[in-house]
């Protein structure tokens, strides 16, 4: 059996104030054709397929027209899940209607969710998708089966670990006696590499899930990190962010993952690249030197970050730069982050909130803040993560 698995679409997003639904259409319009090529079993989409819990109308609209295309078009069966940028009861809306015609999508947490059962020449391949849930979400949604006499035997859902044991639980329990199984799930397995673009999973604490959760599965399928990687075994692959969505990715090589699972459950996968409509790179150098190399440039209308070496000042550089490079985004100046007097200010959106306040309170009071107050600031910014995770 064959599936085709993508992740990390992040539909409606805007990078440095420039829409990429232009882009994400074009890429999207090559993978429908791939998958028209390929003709493969059934496609697994692993989280984050918006970029915000409510996505702009346009956004939605992309979607549809894709998913469109592959179920009724194509007749491949989907299988979604809603990943933690999701609003995972806005993006399963429907999904009892149209389960029955192709598209099983997963948004909020099931406590006894059945999982998709395919069949090929070598019997079932049972396909567990298992959403991206807050402990406190699962917390609630499973205390109602536990007596009050029997509290100390209910598990203590309070990290990512922990609801990811319980759906795998769950799903154990459901799997068909002598199938084959596949997850799909959104987390950030221990061994994975990072990039800027992933939303944190968790305020304060680590939201990281250990590889051995998924003993006994044949493939998972995992969404959240933007790198294409496997973690530990072959069996356990992330497919990558379909575009680079930071300029930590500028070295990223994007792809989605064509799996074949044979017989006895061994899988192999091959990375499939696809072309975007406009790569997202670093140039670095001289300003004056960038700008006349630039003039011969291919690729002029790629995002551009530009890394300028120069030590003085500079005027309208931006504007001089996008004279070369339309599509340029940002500027960086490394030498002006050296250690003297007139140092340049970290980028605060690198800078974890509470480092920022904690800074900030330095620098207005002389003392560092203490061990109590580090601690209400933590419950107030996984507060407002929380809440800006459902505006």
């Amino acid at each position: 059996m064959r599936f085709l698995h993508s992740a990390d679409w992040h539909l409606g997003r805007v990078h440095h104030g420039v829409s990429l639904l232009e882009d994400q259409a074009h890429i999207l319009g090559e993978f429908v054709r791939l998958a028209a090529d390929m003709r493969p079993d059934a496609i697994l989409l692993a989280g984050d397929i918006y970029d915000r819990s409510v996505p702009p109308a346009e956004a939605v609209r992309l979607l549809d027209l894709v998913l469109t295309e592959l179920v009724q078009g194509l007749r491949i069966p989907v299988v979604m899940i809603a990943g933690n940028h999701d609003g995972p009861d806005r993006l399963a809306f429907g999904a009892g209607l149209l389960g029955g015609a192709g598209l099983t999508v997963r948004g909020p947490f099931e406590p006894q969710a059945r999982p998709l059962v395919l069949h090929d020449e070598h019997g079932a391949v049972a396909i567990h998708a298992l959403p991206y849930a807050e402990p406190a979400v699962v917390r609630s949604a499973v205390a109602g089966r536990y007596s009050e006499d029997a509290e100390d035997t209910a598990p203590a859902i309070d990290s990512h670990q922990a609801v990811l044991a319980v759906q795998l639980q769950a799903a154990r329990a459901a799997q068909p006696q002598g199938a084959r199984s596949v997850v799909v799930a959104h987390a950030f397995v221990l061994g994975g590499s990072e990039s800027e673009s992933e939303r944190p999973l968790s305020v304060g604490a680590s939201g990281a899930v250990d590889a051995a959760l998924f003993d006994g599965f044949d493939y998972v399928a995992l969404g959240h990190l933007h790198r294409p990687q496997q973690v530990g075994q072959a069996r356990i692959q992330y497919s990558g962010s379909l575009l680079k969505y930071s300029f930590s990715e500028a070295d990223h090589a994007k792809s989605v993952n064509l799996v074949e699972l044979d017989a006895a459950g061994a899988c192999t996968v091959e990375r499939i690249a696809l072309t975007p409509r406009r790569d997202l790179r670093i140039v670095e150098g001289q300003l004056d030197a960038i700008l006349a190399g630039g003039a011969a440039d291919p690729a002029r209308d790629d995002y551009i970050l530009a890394r300028l070496t120069d030590s003085g000042a500079l005027l309208d550089a931006m504007g001089r730069l996008r004279g070369v490079y339309p599509n340029a985004l940002a500027i960086e100046r490394p030498q002006l982050a050296g250690d003297g007097p007139g140092r340049a200010a970290a980028d605060h959106r690198r800078v974890r909130m509470q480092d920022l306040f904690a800074s900030f309170h330095r620098d207005t009071t002389g003392q560092a803040l203490d061990e109590a107050g580090a601690a209400v600031l933590e419950r107030i910014a996984e507060r407002l993560e929380r809440e800006a995770r459902h505006a």
